[in-house]
């Protein structure tokens, strides 16, 4: 059996390509730059699709629009993905964007905690 057509470019499956977008949806007002956390990222991407109520391939399509440099590269490289549903999309997506995730601080990152020298306590202590 063959798989679907879909357009060379374009990671999504031809069921999310065919989908149209609704005139009265407003693009997300957010755009990730790869400095971003992701999951902050997603959720607001989520809330603000909340108000729209849109299918899962209008998800797909309106989340791939929130993206600017590396994630717009990002994404056309996912060619050879078949994308079938926005929880794989951002799976996907989670999982190349892990590393910008805000971590909380360790035990570790006090080693390097220092006084300089003719710092008064109190900016220190800041």
């Amino acid at each position: 059996m063959n798989p679907p057509e879909r357009d060379c470019l374009e990671p999504f499956s031809r069921a999310i390509l065919d989908e149209p977008v609704p005139t009265h949806y407003v693009a997300p007002k957010i755009t990730f730059t790869r400095v971003e956390d992701p999951e902050s990222h997603l959720t607001v991407f989520n809330a603000q699709m909340i108000i729209s109520v849109g299918s899962d391939a209008v998800r797909c399509k309106m989340f791939m629009g929130t993206f600017t440099g590396t994630a717009i590269q990002w994404s056309s490289e996912l060619s050879d993905v078949h994308v079938t549903s926005f929880a794989q999309f951002a799976k996907l997506f989670r999982e190349q964007f892990y590393e910008n995730q805000v971590k909380p601080p360790g035990l570790y990152d006090l080693f390097n905690v220092r006084q300089r020298e003719g710092e008064t306590l109190k900016d220190y202590l800041n």
